[in-house]
């Protein structure tokens, strides 16, 4: 361009004019810095725990996707689990000074940075290899309780020292052999766990259709479903054939006909779950564990009132995640009920559905302690490992402080009944 030149208006010279404009977008763009870290990386695409949802669906074999993901028979359950938080609102308070908002609670007598709990989750190492490891460790670094699964992919003793200082409960199911059950307890309580959470709600398997259509198998065999599966995710697959072997670390003499230790969930569930349990069997857990003890599984407002009559530290309201009865009650529909009855004598975890920071205000605010969650940390590690967790927890913790600012509330202790409502 010429020098001088004039626009087709007899104005500025078109040369200073694109200039100018140049100056303009230079001052107005930004890029992204490249993140090296893949894993990092992918998070930057992350908004919320649907997105982590949707990243670790690319990345994962449909199958263990389905594990994950999957509720019993037609979801509804599954899917009311989240969907029952959006039933309840806010009523904000305003011009409240919220400059300083103090997230900190109490999980059984020890303090903790926000009122979250890691659910246990069997099979995790199906998802990224560190699996168990990975989750322990980062619920570790922020203080955090994580409660490992009997149906780990990680012994308690590998557990307890990639966690090391952290907050470790162990889950423990009621099984005919009682003398392997006694072991588990055993180890835990040597390895420094700090409480015992018995699962109730699984006395018989739920009907997980995606898991049935399938055809899986814990841990994953590589039949030709997985193989073409293996193609398609090629990450995952070079992740998992470089591993160590899927074993269920806690657990000895399930076998199937080739020696393996792959079997069916179902069979695993028929073959080891009392069917018989009841809540005398409470009685003889007491007798081999001297810390807090906790029901999880509770799902009305009479089995609370019995869970409180053994003598337990704290139940949980949990319908499994919607993968044992289609048709259970949410557990956020069930607090505020529970709590009239024994909110003032026993703490009550809220279990299920909570995907956001404010849904845990809202569980508190309706009578919970605090709120336990299991697949939003599975999404984080599928997406990305062990800071897909990290992710998780800080994406949990800033959206808590965010709402109770917005809410106007400054603290734990100041999150009440009337800060929420039912929507009309």
């Amino acid at each position: 361009m010429i020098a001088g030149v004039v626009g087709p208006r007899g104005d500025k010279p078109v040369a200073s004019g694109r200039m100018g404009m140049i100056k303009t977008m230079r001052s107005v763009i930004r890029f992204r810095s490249f993140e090296r870290d893949p894993d990092l990386r992918r998070m930057q695409m992350a908004a919320n725990v649907n997105d982590l949802r949707a990243i670790a669906q690319r990345r994962l074999p449909r199958g263990v996707f389905d594990y994950v993901d999957g509720g019993a028979e037609d979801e509804v359950t599954y899917h009311r689990n989240e969907r029952d938080f959006h039933n309840w609102e806010f009523v904000p308070t305003v011009m409240r000074d919220v400059s300083k908002i103090d997230t900190s609670s109490e999980i059984l007598g020890r303090r903790v940075p926000f009122p979250l709990i890691l659910a246990p989750t069997g099979f995790t190492r199906i998802v990224d290899p560190p699996g168990e490891l990975s989750v322990a460790r980062a619920a570790a670094e922020r203080n955090i309780p994580y409660a490992l699964s009997t149906l780990s992919t990680r012994s308690i003793e590998e557990v307890a020292e990639a966690g090391a200082g952290g907050r470790n409960w162990f889950q423990v199911y009621v099984w005919k052999d009682r003398d392997l059950v006694r072991n588990m307890i055993e180890r835990a309580k040597k390895s420094g766990y700090e409480v015992l959470c018995i699962t109730v709600d699984l006395v018989v398997p739920g009907r997980r259709e995606r898991d049935v259509r399938n055809g899986m198998t814990l841990p994953p065999k590589l039949g030709l479903g997985m193989m073409v599966e293996g193609v398609r995710k090629p990450g995952w697959t070079w992740r998992f054939l470089n591993a160590d072997p899927i074993t269920f670390s806690n657990i000895v003499g399930f076998h199937d006909e080739d020696g393996s230790t792959a079997v069916a969930l179902s069979t695993l569930v028929n073959d080891q779950f009392d069917a018989s349990l009841s809540w005398a069997d409470i009685e003889w857990f007491r007798s081999l564990w001297e810390g807090p003890i906790i029901i999880k599984g509770i799902q009305s407002v009479p089995d609370a009132r019995r869970a409180v009559d053994c003598g337990v530290q704290a139940i949980c309201v949990s319908n499994h995640g919607g993968r044992q009865l289609e048709g259970a009650p949410t557990a956020i529909e069930l607090i505020e009920p529970i709590a009239d009855e024994v909110g003032d004598e026993v703490e009550i975890i809220c279990d299920g559905g909570g995907r956001r920071g404010a849904d845990i205000i809202k569980a508190i605010a309706l009578g919970a302690d605090s709120v336990m969650v299991g697949r939003p940390y599975l999404y984080g590690l599928g997406a990305g490992g062990f800071k897909g967790v990290e992710w998780v927890l800080n994406f949990f913790e800033e959206g808590m402080r965010r709402s109770m600012a917005l809410t106007g509330v400054r603290s734990v202790a100041e999150i009440t009944r009337d800060l929420v409502r039912r929507r009309p």
